[in-house]
């Protein structure tokens, strides 16, 4: 027998967690924000997946444009290359937990969510002086367990206005992405590094950066870290 709505009923619960998982703006399995306010000209820069050994390259141009960045970065490539976050931190980014070897959350239980972010958030606060403050789930996808995990190290999830497809898509497509995406308190999303890879190719995110950090510049923008995008005065 078939009973009347309940396909459409399940169809609507199957969106809703799909939603709960994968969406910029929920809340429902845990704390995350996905923009900053918009009363100043600013955006924020996140570069998830490193440190790598192209990080280098991504520090000196943001240092050539005086911008500051926040770097979501993977414990284990933390315990590989620390003198780069170390680097990193000392120019004033601010260093995210990106998970420690940043497998994807979902079906995931509640123990293997706390241990990834207690090993990343242990590593990155050796090497970076000081334990992170925000935490963004590998893939945007979310779990449960998530929300006690995170508050269990004080942090807050971070999810993205826009990311830029960097690890696919040529430098002419990113740049034409987040210039589209750019406005007052956006989250922009790059990586300085390929998941698990030694070594990545970040050729065309680094060609984007060249194009996109001297327009944010015309166009009087501030790049600020997350902390100061989200805890300044509106």
């Amino acid at each position: 027998m078939v009973i009347p709505g309940l396909g459409f009923a399940a169809l609507g619960a199957a969106g809703l967690m799909a939603w709960a998982v994968r969406g910029r703006s929920s809340n429902l399995l845990s704390e995350s924000v996905w923009r900053g306010p918009s009363g100043h000209r600013a955006i924020t820069l996140t570069f998830d997946d490193g440190p790598s050994e192209s990080t280098p390259a991504v520090l000196e141009l943001l240092a050539r444009h005086g911008a500051r960045a926040t770097f979501f970065q993977c414990g284990c490539h933390v315990r590989r290359l620390p003198d780069i976050t170390r680097s990193a931190a000392a120019a004033g980014h601010e260093i995210g937990n990106h998970t420690d070897r940043h497998p994807a959350l979902y079906l995931r239980s509640a123990a293997f969510i706390r241990d990834e972010i207690a090993r990343a958030q242990a590593s990155i606060a050796e090497a970076a002086g000081a334990p992170p403050r925000w935490f963004r789930p590998p893939y945007g996808a979310r779990w449960f367990g998530l929300r006690a995990a995170q508050k269990a190290h004080g942090l807050t999830g971070v999810m993205w206005t826009a990311i830029g497809r960097d690890w696919t898509l040529p430098p002419t497509a990113i740049v034409e992405r987040m210039k589209r995406a750019t406005r007052p308190g956006a989250i922009l999303c790059l990586h300085d590094g390929r998941e698990l890879r030694h070594r990545p190719d970040i050729g065309p995110t680094l060609a984007a950066l060249a194009e996109l950090l001297p327009w944010w510049e015309d166009e009087g923008y501030e790049l600020l870290t997350l902390s100061d995008l989200l805890c300044r005065p509106n």
